[in-house]
């Protein structure tokens, strides 16, 4: 995991027998881990540069001195009348292979974790830490603190700890210069403000807050039916290239969240996601309940 969080790779830490080859005791000589595809050496160096980033993210919540298997956050439970915890995993699905292949390794660390917190946010929560997971077929200590960069930032912007994480190197299961990144957040909101939808009633006004492009869903299909060629092309009347269109970051809504929930209640939060409007409105309706939603209402 990250820092003094960060589960060590296979063998690290290990005393190296002569020669660099574990020895059965025997003298016959075992496969390295280097031999395997594993660097031992890059996944020590990786630590020693996401180390800091993680750091700068927590406060005295998270607690120092935990071994290398776990992290610890201490809830303030002063805070909370009745607090209850929310939890939420997510990938940034097949973004991650034009993210990567245009070297924006920092914005689809932060695409990640602004996802996680938009799931939250729908029962109202606020984050309080997150923890990640990269595998990757070669590991590539400046690549991965970058994409780490990107998360630490992420979790600067909303107030969250970056606890820690997993860095697996899998030879075999994914090509020498392919990795992919999943996340996992924690956040906390008080029971009696939960927002889960139950209170929708006929009548009620339906919101959207706009997004900045497909955020992280969809690009499957992007990809599918965009020619490559046409990735540099500059949309008109845009100035933006096809690519820089669907690299466009993921928003983070719990800010103006915030703010609405100041001066209106809000009884269903919905993360459009995979599906659409379509797929993901309908989990936060009542048996029995609809929504009309009004094409031509929001700017194009």
């Amino acid at each position: 995991m990250h820092g003094l969080f960060r589960r060590r790779l296979p063998g690290a830490g290990a005393r190296p027998a002569r020669d660099g080859q574990a020895g059965a005791g025997d003298g016959r000589p075992v496969t390295t881990y280097r031999d395997s595809g594993v660097d031992i050496d890059a996944g020590n160096r990786t630590v020693e540069l996401i180390r800091p980033l993680a750091a700068a993210t927590q406060g005295p919540q998270v607690l120092a001195g935990v071994g290398p298997f776990s992290g610890l956050f201490a809830l303030d439970t002063a805070r909370y009348r009745e607090p209850v915890l929310v939890a939420s995993t997510d990938g940034v699905g097949t973004k991650v292979l034009l993210a990567s292949g245009a070297g924006r390794h920092a914005q689809i660390g932060a695409d990640l974790v602004n996802h996680c917190v938009n799931d939250v946010l729908t029962a109202g929560a606020e984050p309080l830490f997150f923890l990640d997971y990269v595998a990757t077929g070669v590991l590539d200590p400046p690549v991965v603190a970058e994409l780490v960069s990107g998360m630490a930032d992420a979790c600067r912007q909303v107030n969250c700890a970056l606890l820690g994480g997993e860095t697996a190197e899998m030879p075999g299961v994914y090509q020498p210069t392919t990795y992919d990144i999943a996340g996992f957040m924690v956040g906390v909101c008080e029971r009696d403000a939960i927002i889960d939808g139950t209170s929708i009633r006929e009548g009620d006004a339906l919101l959207a807050l706009p997004s900045t492009g497909l955020h992280t869903n969809g690009y499957s299909l992007a990809r599918r039916v965009i020619p490559r060629q046409a990735l540099s092309q500059t949309i008109p009347g845009n100035g933006h290239t096809v690519l820089e269109a669907l690299l466009a970051p993921h928003r983070a809504y719990l800010e103006p969240v915030r703010r609405l929930r100041e001066v209106v209640e809000i009884k269903g939060l919905a993360h459009i996601t995979g599906g659409g409007v379509v797929g993901n409105l309908p989990r936060i309706l009542p048996v029995g309940l609809g929504a009309r939603v009004q094409r031509g209402t929001w700017p194009e």
